[in-house]
């Protein structure tokens, strides 16, 4: 796996995801709608960890900082 997300990318998607959980566990979010955020919080937080997002891929994005190539021609 090529990593494909960068460091703003990682932040917010952490951002988010500590935000769903904090109003799942606050009693905020409930039922059928806040189990499915919290799964979807639980992922945010998987892909932030290991910098990769198959959506991504699918997309051809990457929002990683890319290195410039120095070619001497």
């Amino acid at each position: 796996m090529k990593k494909n997300m960068g460091t703003a990318d990682k932040l917010i998607r952490l951002i988010v995801a500590a935000t769903i959980a904090y109003l799942y566990y606050n009693g905020t979010l409930t039922g059928t709608l806040g189990t499915l955020l919290l799964i979807v919080a639980a992922i945010f937080v998987l892909t932030a960890l290991i910098s990769f997002c198959p959506l991504y891929t699918l997309m051809g994005i990457t929002t990683c900082a890319t290195k410039k190539e120095n070619k001497n021609v």
